[in-house]
């Protein structure tokens, strides 16, 4: 999740129960370093693959039980194991973070909104799926809702980071929806440039896109209040922060190109009291 990938992963760790701080914090080190080889620095894209695979081989041989051979991932992996093994957390959804971290590397186009959800579902999903799993929560009701939450916070950051995606040569946007809008490379080349303004082409597609990621937001809501305590808390800033943001896109007049709509402090307040509002949808 570009800019800083995780950044709403967890939003709110203050609210973490103490005991599943070490282990959310392994999850979180492991897909922050995995999503840095394949986004991060001037390394070729081959070199970035075949790192990635390390990890894969590392993964493998921590489900085994065995030695990590690469003594620089060593560490990183019997921390994330001793969560795993404590925990019993579903190996497949690291792998699946690390399959969806590779095909970043040579996938820079989606054909349209399925194909986009399918790399969401191994980018962003098990994040939510692997929390779960540590509440003790991983019904498949649940993680249905979860799902809907982590690919809107996905989506919420492709929105927001249109530019910089750009400057890496990737559009997140279906290319179905560019047409269907009338907007082309050539276009966001431009308004990433300062050499064309935004026009009503460009808010239509825009504004679509915000309206389909609020309502699988407001879909995915209701998981806020089946949770409890400290944890259905944070998870109700993390939904409200991402409508928060999706309201900062509107009312930009959707230039997101300018000025990255991001939180600010006046924004905690807002969803602080928001939180102690809750309506769930």
């Amino acid at each position: 999740m570009p800019v800083d990938h995780y950044e709403n992963f967890p939003v709110a760790s203050v609210l973490l129960p103490s005991s599943l701080r070490e282990p959310v914090e392994a999850i979180y080190h492991f897909a922050r370093s995995a999503d840095d080889v394949a986004d991060e620095g001037d390394a070729q894209p081959m070199a970035r693959l075949a790192r990635l695979h390390d990890y894969l081989i590392a993964l493998n041989a921590m489900e085994r039980g065995e030695a990590v051979r690469d003594a620089s991932l060593a560490p990183m992996f019997d921390r994330l194991g001793r969560a795993v093994r404590e925990h019993g957390l579903p190996v497949q959804l690291l792998r699946d973070l690390l399959d969806a971290f590779s095909q970043d590397v040579g996938k820079t186009r989606y054909v349209d909104f399925a194909e986009l959800r399918d790399y969401c579902r191994r980018s962003a999903d098990p994040v939510g799926r692997l929390l779960l799993h540590l509440y003790k929560a991983a019904t498949p009701d649940n993680l249905l809702l979860s799902d809907r939450i982590c690919t809107s916070l996905q989506l919420i950051n492709f929105w927001q980071d249109v530019a910089l995606d750009w400057r890496k040569n990737r559009i997140y946007l279906p290319q179905d929806d560019l047409a269907r809008f009338g907007v082309d490379e050539a276009m966001i080349a431009a308004l990433c440039a300062g050499s064309a303004t935004i026009d009503a082409n460009w808010r239509a597609l825009l504004a679509f896109e915000v309206r389909r990621t609020r309502a699988m937001m407001l879909e995915g809501a209701p998981l806020a209040t089946r949770l409890p305590g400290r944890i259905g808390w944070e998870l109700r800033l993390v939904v409200l922060g991402g409508l928060r943001i999706l309201e900062r896109i509107e009312a930009v007049g959707y230039d997101v190109f300018r000025q990255r709509p991001a939180l600010g402090k006046r924004d905690w307040l807002r969803l602080g009291w928001r939180a102690l509002n809750w309506k769930s949808a």
